[in-house]
């Protein structure tokens, strides 16, 4: 099992090129089923959340091509013969993003079997939202055996408009019930819908296929359902949670980066409290040149749904907070075990309590390296954060959940002057 090293106290300087977006790329490539044409996915990011699920949809009979071996950001993806409408717990319970499948299998070809996903490290991801919403569409849905059994309308075989409010705002669920919809027979209206930078260009790819969706960017999504759907050949979305993990990474050392390849409207909370801790920035319309030379300051926040401050963003910024020059509250919403990595900040010499979803965090002038264990995706990224500031060496266990999430995280803080390792 790979590791990290890390020897901290090196400052960042130079470029670094941000890739495309994990959480817009996993529904991109489900949304392939919607159609016999071939799809086009550019800015693709090489991480293994993206192998997994092209696993998945070879399984099941996707064609996928990549037309420059060498350069696997372009991928081509032409669902013409499905060999089943199934996804298996043994591919599902490796990444929950799986479900996504339910609803473009559902929605062409009437049925689908798909495995409920398993436990989630940081915390209760229910399916419920996805269930009822497919059930308001006309579909049967059955769980048996730990598998949902979905199957449309017997009279037309294809799913109908519905009005669906979802109890709470859900990523994937908004996701998986606009692709739903996309071939439903009527007009769909999906209320409380999530706004996330993702979901907004999920649904631009779906238009340009020949979806009739609107009311994108807001929590209201009209969705008029068409027979059938084209091919199209898109642009994934920059990734605006590697952006702001590198701007914390620069906050945290000091130095001076200049990011390519960024969507900076995505992140307007994150770089709101990135200029409190003292970040100098010049933001374009896809770069970000930051500048920082003294200790950080503190940051409070609390985390919730776009546009507000991501939860994916709390652990990073929980990392700049342990060196900053005061104390910080940091309240979680989302996620109830997303502190996970506080135990293993305090190994490297972080002073943070836990009270119900606040952490408190006194910050101090340095961290000691030490051997840590990263227990999420996001985790892993903060404890790379902490080691790169310690003195000393850091040892990070189990990265194999930061290769879920970051194309060649270590290669790239190689290239901007830090100095770590990954170890076989």
């Amino acid at each position: 099992m790979d590791k990290l090293l890390i020897r901290g106290g090196h400052s960042l300087h130079g470029d670094v090129y941000i890739a495309g977006a994990k959480n817009a790329a996993l529904p991109m490539m489900c949304a392939s089923l919607l159609t016999s044409e071939k799809i086009t996915l550019r800015n693709l990011p090489d991480l293994q959340d993206v192998r997994t699920m092209l696993k998945l949809l070879i399984e099941m009979g996707v064609e996928v091509h990549f037309p420059d071996p060498e350069n696997r950001t372009v991928v081509e993806l032409q669902a013409q013969h499905i060999a089943k409408a199934e996804a298996t717990y043994e591919m599902v319970k490796t990444m929950r993003a799986s479900i996504l499948v339910l609803g473009p299998l559902l929605a062409r070809f009437g049925n689908a079997r798909v495995s409920l996903p398993g436990g989630c490290a940081i915390g209760a991801r229910p399916v419920d939202q996805h269930i009822k919403g497919m059930q308001k569409m006309g579909a049967q849905m059955q769980i048996q055996h730990g598998y949902i059994q979905a199957n449309s309308p017997k009279e037309s075989n294809r799913l109908r408009g519905a009005h669906i409010l979802t109890d709470m705002i859900t990523v994937t669920g908004t996701e998986n019930l606009m692709m739903a919809a996309v071939l439903a027979e009527g007009i769909t209206y999906l209320e409380n819908a999530a706004r996330e930078p993702e979901v907004t260009d999920l649904a631009l790819l779906l238009n340009q296929m020949g979806a009739k969706i609107s009311g994108i960017d807001t929590d209201h999504l009209v969705i008029e359902g068409v027979a059938q759907l084209h091919g199209a050949d898109y642009r994934i979305i920059a990734d605006r949670i590697e952006t702001g993990t590198f701007l914390c990474a620069v906050a945290a050392t000091g130095g001076e980066i200049h990011i390519h390849d960024c969507k900076p409207e995505t992140l307007d909370a994150v770089l709101t409290k990135l200029t409190e801790a003292g970040l100098k920035m010049e933001v374009g319309k896809d770069f970000i040149k930051a500048v920082m030379k003294d200790r950080p300051k503190p940051v409070s926040f609390r985390t919730s749904e776009y546009p507000a401050f991501p939860t994916d963003m709390q652990a990073q910024f929980m990392a700049l907070n342990t060196i900053a020059l005061g104390n910080s509250r940091v309240t979680e919403t989302i996620f109830e075990n997303r502190f996970m990595h506080v135990q293993e900040m305090n190994r490297l010499g972080a002073q943070i309590g836990i009270e119900g979803n606040t952490a408190l965090i006194d910050g101090v002038e340095y961290l000691s390296g030490a051997t840590v264990m990263a227990t999420d995706l996001r985790a892993s990224a903060s404890l790379v954060i902490a080691g790169l500031v310690a003195n000393g060496e850091t040892l990070i266990d189990r990265i194999y959940h930061l290769d879920r999430g970051y194309d060649r995280m270590e290669r790239k803080l190689s290239a901007l002057g830090a100095d770590i390792t990954r170890v076989k």
